[in-house]
């Protein structure tokens, strides 16, 4: 479509894009042209310019010597393409045509791709985890309802008790959130 706002431009250019496009199906009898699509036209606000996007489908890998080939068709049939333009839209200046590859679908496909192999990773990670067991124990983690047995706490010595017998503590500080040692 037009690059501007302007709403004869956008007209132009489908009018630009249905042409070439049933120009090619119909007109061309070219084979290096066959599976070239146009996909865009944007032609300029001034209408002195369009810009013809085109792509080749059914090529696989849209390899370079085929693009090549057809480039060079389409250069060579711009002027007979340019006149049915301008016969069909009733111009009294008919744009210059300017072809330029389109590179968006095949980066689509190459997108595509590369989800759908990101996407199989994923499928077989999650297999894989649904098979799979915990190293430890599922829940590692000391609950409250939990009591802590004697002799639980390696780090803990009977040194660390001396003096100290449970009545020698207090409740949690409110203050501080921490043990207290109560004097006596």
């Amino acid at each position: 479509m037009a690059s501007g706002s302007n709403p004869r431009a956008v007209r132009i250019a489908a009018l630009i894009q249905r042409v070439i496009a049933s120009s090619l199906e119909s007109k061309m009898h070219d084979k290096r042209l066959d599976g070239v699509t146009i996909t865009e036209v944007r032609v300029t606000n001034d209408l002195q310019i369009a810009k013809v996007y085109w792509t080749q489908i059914g090529k696989p890998g849209h390899e370079q010597g085929e693009r090549k080939r057809a480039q060079q068709a389409l250069r060579q049939a711009t002027g007979r393409l340019r006149s049915l333009v301008g016969a069909k839209a009733g111009l009294r200046l008919t744009p210059t045509l300017r072809f330029i590859y389109d590179e968006v679908p095949s980066q689509a496909t190459e997108i595509e791709d590369a989800l759908t192999i990101a996407q199989k990773r994923d499928q077989e990670l999650q297999a894989a985890r649904a098979d799979a067991e915990y190293a430890g124990d599922p829940d590692p983690y000391k609950h409250d309802d939990e009591e802590d047995e004697a002799g639980d706490d390696p780090d803990r010595t009977a040194d660390d008790d001396e003096g100290h017998d449970q009545a020698g503590w207090s409740d949690l500080d409110p203050e501080f959130g921490h043990a207290q040692e109560v004097e006596d």
